[in-house]
């Protein structure tokens, strides 16, 4: 087993082990479960995150043991790297990894647990129920625009992604869902638009975002949507050829 917990937070060690050895029994969950496993539990007054990915396979298993960093190691890095850049994400506690023989059996992430917040799939799907939906988008696409500045690229740039609570008036997008980042020391405007691709398919949002790119990036407003557009139907079309795999996959059992 490896435990790393985060400086100020040491003390959570001894409960976050005991949570976790009867982790199907403890905390209330989140979302369906049917991948990865999202618990909120209570601890010494404040509200924690546990994560559980997904078991491997055992190919995957050995790969994360010995030659790449398992999902709750890069989330809990990544944190606390956006923190460092000023980004927001919920604070970092710590992240437990069991292996075995083979390789790496468990993992968990655990940060702190954001509250009286939304999501930006709750403003994308009901704009209208949002007086200033059109500030949030430009708020998200700033958020973006200054990421890929920093070369950082967010690869699960989805709406469900990014938790937003508004604070002294303005309002503040955490990111969540962190084990998956590329670095780059030159982000070229192709990856740029391609980070794009998972966002939206809503034709006034997407004009909103390729308007305020523009701005940000000096880039002309017609470029920014075409490409986005183009960035977004291609994962469209992924999304259908996946759908039509697996529906003669399950067929030819």
């Amino acid at each position: 087993m490896n435990l790393i917990v985060a400086t100020d937070y040491t003390h959570y060690a001894t409960d976050v082990l005991r949570i976790i050895k009867n982790f199907q029994n403890e905390g209330n969950l989140i979302g369906p479960g049917t991948r990865n496993i999202v618990k909120w539990i209570i601890i010494n007054n404040m509200t924690l995150n546990f994560k559980s990915f997904k078991q491997h396979n055992i190919i995957n298993r050995h790969v994360y043991k010995y030659y790449r960093k398992s999902k709750a190691k890069r989330s809990f890095e990544y944190a606390h790297l956006l923190i460092s850049k000023n980004f927001y994400t919920p604070k970092p506690i710590a992240y437990v990894e069991f292996h075995d023989c083979i390789g790496l059996t468990n993992s968990y992430y655990i940060s702190e647990q954001l509250e009286n917040g939304f999501t930006l799939e709750d403003v994308f799907l009901n704009k209208n129920s949002f007086e200033d939906w059109q500030e949030i988008v430009k708020g998200y696409t700033l958020l973006i625009y200054q990421l890929h500045e920093q070369g950082i690229e967010f690869i699960d740039n989805s709406p469900g992604n990014f938790l937003i609570k508004k604070i002294n008036n303005e309002y503040r997008f955490f990111l969540v869902d962190l084990n998956r980042m590329n670095f780059h020391e030159r982000f070229e405007n192709a990856d740029r638009f391609k980070n794009f691709s998972r966002v939206t398919n809503d034709p006034d949002i997407l004009q909103i975002i390729g308007q305020e790119y523009s701005l940000l990036s000096g880039i002309s407003p017609e470029q920014c949507l075409e490409e986005i557009i183009k960035a977004t139907n291609r994962q469209k079309t992924k999304r259908k050829v996946k759908k039509v795999l697996k529906f003669y996959k399950y067929f030819l059992k």
